[in-house]
């Protein structure tokens, strides 16, 4: 993961070790489309459920056989992670992504075949066209699903209420959320934390949960799960939040942190200069934020 991995073009795929095995994911960021860009979110995300797979709710045992969707899946590392151990995935995202997303899971699919492993400890992957608020393409997919996750989805205010009303749609009584968020706009920020609260339990998951590298304090990730009723609404909350105890026994609670954002350092500037940063801390530096903002165009 170098400085200029986003908007290099011979950085056509990035590697990652992840459940014991090299993932190799092609990505394309000299792409018009953000979504053919392997952003840091979903890298925090598959590290995170690493981690956390040795146990609890996330171990395969656990997670052999639940059904997962990945919302705006671009690349599809989230999804992977998430087959890797055990969930039968379905990736989704717009058509134009789509020829990248396929190509990341056929890959998947030979190197399973070509290592001799055991693919009956592997969940399936499948891709399918999915545009936010599309009732058909939502029927297509057959929900509802255990699983809801996405990364770096959210990047605007327009695109928050379609992502409600997907997740609605999407969701059964014990259907969980799993999100990665990224800060870039505190309004966006806030608007979908509003959101988020007003529908859902809302947790956010600790940093001291998440793999001790792959972090950074504008990175965030959420634990939901509907409220009762079952009632749409894109208002504000102005009660806050109500969190439930979490139904996994082997997660004691103190697992996860109250919901919203706490404030922490990012790396030192004496470190920049000493050279101490590593390439994920080079990569997560300001001038990395300032080109991701240049990146993003708002419409």
């Amino acid at each position: 993961m170098d400085y200029d991995r986003l908007n290099s073009p011979s950085t056509s795929a990035i590697t990652l070790e992840l459940m014991g095995h090299r993932l190799h994911i092609s990505q394309d960021p000299n792409s018009k489309h953000l979504g053919t860009t392997v952003w840091d979110a979903s890298m925090v995300f598959a590290k995170f459920m690493e981690k956390n797979s040795r146990k609890g709710r996330f171990c395969p045992s656990k997670l052999k056989g639940k059904r997962a969707i990945e919302l705006g899946a671009g690349c599809g590392l989230a999804g992977l992670g998430m087959a890797l151990l055990g969930c039968d995935v379905v990736t989704t995202d717009q058509v134009e992504v789509l020829p990248l997303l396929m190509r990341n899971v056929e890959r998947k699919k030979s190197w399973i075949a070509q290592s001799n492993l055991d693919s009956g400890s592997f969940g399936t992957v499948t891709v399918a066209e999915l545009d936010w608020g599309n009732k058909e393409h939502i029927r297509a997919v057959e929900p509802p699903f255990d699983y809801i996750i996405g990364t770096d989805v959210v990047y605007s205010e327009h695109l928050l209420q379609p992502l409600l009303e997907t997740i609605m749609a999407l969701s059964g009584p014990k259907t969980k959320v799993l999100l990665g968020h990224e800060i870039r706009s505190t309004t966006v920020h806030e608007q979908m934390m509003e959101m988020w609260k007003s529908n859902f339990n809302v947790k956010t998951i600790s940093k001291s949960k998440m793999d001790a590298k792959y972090q950074h304090p504008s990175i965030n990730l959420y634990m939901m799960d509907l409220k009762a009723p079952h009632v749409l609404d894109a208002g504000p909350n102005d009660n806050g939040i109500t969190e439930e105890e979490d139904d996994d026994a082997s997660n004691p609670g103190g697992e996860y942190e109250d919901p919203g954002v706490k404030t922490e350092s990012c790396a030192s500037s004496k470190e920049a200069e000493n050279g101490n940063m590593d390439d994920w801390e080079i990569r997560r530096s300001g001038a990395m934020a300032a080109r991701l903002l240049k990146d993003v165009k708002l419409t």
